[in-house]
C-alpha cells in the first residue's frame, strides 16, 4: 500500500497570520496564532501534490483520513517542558562543549570554570536551556571513556543546578544520563537516538524524563563516509515513526519528546539542504522539532568560509528560515547574535 506524508507549507507570520486565521483562510501551526499555513504538500515515494487546506475534503476517502489525522497532530498545542515555552517559539538551546576536540569550540571551555562561566553567560543572553556535553561527536571522532566524559561535565552540571539554570545533557551513555538526572538535568539529548546504549531507554523510562530523539546514520566515526538514502526526507521520517513505536513498546508513555533530524550526522550537503528546506514535514509527527545548524559544515560548503567561527551569518540565515517553518527549538553556539536576529525578525512582522 502506498504511504503518504503530510507537509504543511506556505506560511504567514505575525499580523498576517492572525488576520488569516480569524478569517478562516489559514490554520495555526501548533495552535500558535503568530504562524499560520494555508497549503499542504502530500508526498509519497513517487510524487508530490500541493493543495489548499480546504481541498482536503475533496481527496479520496483513505487519503483524506490520513491527512486529517496528521492535521490534528500539526494543529495541536504543545505542552511546555524542560523550561521550553512552545507558545512563543523559537526556544534557544545554548551549546557548551566541555571537550578538547569538538568541531567548533573544542578546548575553549574545558578548563577550570570556563564552561560554567560561559553557560551562565549564554543563559543571561537568553538561552532557555543549556546543552552540555563531554564527548565530541564531530565527524571521525572516537568514543570517550565513561569516567573521562563524566569528569569533564559533573562540576559544571552541579554548579548550574545550584543556580537553577536548566540543563540538557548531551550524552550517549546511560550511566552518564543517570548521574546527570540525579544532579537535576532537565532533558536528555542523545545523538544516537537511544541506540548506542541499550540501557538508555530504561533510564528514560524510570525517571520519566524528557528527551531528544535524534537521527544519525552510522556513528561519529563512520557517519560522513559516503552517507546514502533512497529519499533522505522520507527515510528519516520513517525512522522517527519506527523509533517512537519502539520506545512506546518499551513503556515510555509521556509525550515530552523532541524530534531532531540531525543536520550533519550522516548527511552530505544535498541531504542537509533537503532536510532544512522541507523541515516542516516533521510537524506531522506531533512533537516539537529541534534543529542544530549552528556553524555546521554545510554553511562552509555553500559560502566557502572554512573556519567554523566565520559561519555566524550562515547560522543566522538558516535559523531564521527554520523558524519561518515553525521549528520550535534552535541549538546554537552564538546565542546573542541569533536571538538578536530573531528579535528584529519578529519586530518587523508586527507592521
Amino acid at each position: 500500500m502506498k504511504k503518504y506524508y503530510t507537509r504543511v507549507c506556505n506560511f504567514y507570520y505575525g499580523f498576517y497570520a492572525r488576520n488569516l486565521i480569524k478569517k478562516k483562510k489559514a490554520l495555526p501551526l501548533n495552535g500558535n496564532l503568530d504562524i499560520a499555513f494555508d497549503h499542504i504538500e502530500i508526498l509519497s515515494r513517487k510524487k508530490t501534490q500541493l493543495i489548499h487546506f480546504k481541498g482536503v475534503k475533496n481527496l479520496p476517502l483513505k487519503l483524506k483520513k490520513k491527512i486529517k489525522k496528521d492535521l490534528i497532530k500539526i494543529l495541536r498545542r504543545k505542552k511546555n517542558f524542560s523550561n521550553l515555552n512552545f507558545k512563543k517559539p523559537p526556544n534557544i538551546m545554548g551549546v557548551i562543549n566541555l571537550t578538547p576536540d569538538s568541531f567548533s569550540d573544542g578546548g575553549k571551555f574545558n578548563k577550570k570554570n570556563l564552561g560554567y562561566k560561559h553557560a551562565i553567560r549564554l543563559y543571561k543572553l537568553g538561552s532557555d536551556i543549556i546543552d552540555i556535553g563531554g564527548e565530541s561527536t564531530r565527524p571521525n571522532s572516537k568514543e570517550v571513556k565513561l569516567k573521562i566524559e563524566w569528569k569533564r561535565i559533573k562540576n559544571s552540571l552541579k554548579k548550574l543546578n545550584k543556580k537553577k539554570i536548566p540543563t540538557s545533557l548531551d550524552t550517549r551513555k546511560s550511566l552518564i544520563m543517570k548521574k546527570g538526572i540525579e544532579i537535576g538535568v532537565k532533558l536528555i539529548n542523545d545523538i544516537s537516538g537511544l541506540n548506542f546504549d541499550d540501557q538508555s531507554i530504561n533510564v528514560i523510562k524510570k525517571n520519566n524524563i524528557p528527551f531528544v530523539l535524534h537521527h544519525i546514520q552510522g556513528n561519529p566515526l563512520t557517519m560522513q563516509k559516503n552517507p546514502k538514502y533512497k529519499n533522505v526526507l522520507l527515510d528519516i521520517y520513517d525512522y522517527f515513526e519506527k523509533r517512537i513505536k519502539f520506545i512506546r513498546s518499551k513503556g515510555i508513555k509521556h509525550n515530552n519528546i523532541i524530534i531532531d533530524p540531525g543536520i550533519g550526522f550522516g548527511k552530505n550537503l544535498k541531504h542537509n539542504i533537503t532536510l532544512i528546506s522541507k523541515i516542516s514535514l516533521f510537524h506531522s509527527l506531533g512533537f516539537p522539532v529541534l534543529l542544530g545548524v549552528s556553524r555546521k559544515r554545510f554553511i562552509k560548503d555553500i559560502s566557502g568560509k572554512n573556519d567554523s567561527l566565520e559561519r555566524i551569518g550562515g547560522t543566522i540565515g538558516s535559523s531564521l528560515y527554520a523558524i519561518m517553518q515553525g521549528v520550535q527549538i534552535l541549538r546554537v553556539h552564538d546565542v546573542n547574535e541569533v536571538i538578536q536576529s530573531i528579535k528584529i525578525f519578529k519586530e518587523l512582522l508586527k507592521k
